[in-house]
């Protein structure tokens, strides 16, 4: 997730560079929305960890 993220950022930062304004922000925009996928999941992630584990 966080991989493709930083993928459309690129996209974006070379697109933005070459004058395609349109394209740079549709990609910066599935850049933002794909990192805070990664965040919400990477939270939920650490909290499922933590809060889970039963001793035995």
């Amino acid at each position: 997730m966080l991989y493709w993220a930083l993928i459309f950022l690129v996209l974006a930062l070379i697109a933005g560079l070459f004058g395609f304004g349109g394209i740079a922000t549709t990609a910066a925009g599935i850049a933002k929305i794909l990192f805070v996928v990664f965040l919400v999941l990477l939270v939920a992630s650490l909290l499922f960890n933590a809060f889970g584990r039963r001793g035995p």
